[in-house]
């Protein structure tokens, strides 16, 4: 990845699916001197409560699957286990609340498993990098990673930034492309609705 060209990097950016959606983002921009940790030690620089997040949710969605073939008797079991998990995702989503900085917030104009575009205010150059903190709400998850600048396009009075992840692990893309798909799905059934109203 860090070896790749410009013109690289954007194609694979548009490898991914994304969807236009807004969701909060912390961005801190970092000196061209920084040093990407390597993959093997990014868990070492990663905040505490992003890497809990990421292990309860694989832990939630592992727990249930050995119930999934039981009979219907265990539906009712499925629902209750779900209602702990929710309660403990929510305490989670208020934990990673605590992780957002109110003067590096941004909001994104689209995301997927590849990268994200950000309304920024200011133009910053293509091949800057910076770590990067999403909070998925509707998920009750937060991913920290590192991505680069790939585009920077004046839109009206700001500028939308393009980032693609060059530090991000393997589950958290994952979550990213089953939340982007799950927000699809959304839109798909709000818009089939309306139409049913017409």
């Amino acid at each position: 990845m860090d070896n790749l060209t410009l013109e690289q990097k954007k194609a694979q950016f548009d490898e991914f699916f994304m969807i236009a959606h807004p969701i909060k983002i912390n961005i801190n921009l970092l000196t061209d001197d920084f040093v990407l940790p390597e993959l093997e030690k990014f868990d070492d620089v990663m905040p505490f409560a992003f890497r809990v997040a990421s292990e309860m949710s694989t832990v939630h969605s592992q727990s249930l699957r050995p119930l999934r073939g039981l009979s219907e008797h265990a539906s009712d079991l499925v629902d209750y286990l779900n209602l702990q998990s929710r309660k403990i995702d929510l305490m989670m989503s208020y934990i990673l609340q605590q992780q957002d900085e109110p003067e590096a917030r941004f909001e994104t104009v689209k995301f997927g498993g590849g990268g994200l575009v950000v309304h920024h205010d200011a133009e910053i150059p293509i091949g800057t990098k910076a770590e990067l903190k999403l909070f998925l709400t509707e998920e009750a998850a937060a991913i920290f990673c590192y991505g680069e600048v790939i585009t920077c396009q004046p839109a009206e009075d700001e500028y939308h930034i393009a980032f693609i992840f060059n530090r991000i692990r393997e589950e958290d893309q994952e979550l990213l492309v089953r939340a982007s798909l799950h927000l699809q799905t959304q839109q798909l059934r709000k818009r089939s609705q309306k139409r049913r109203e017409l």
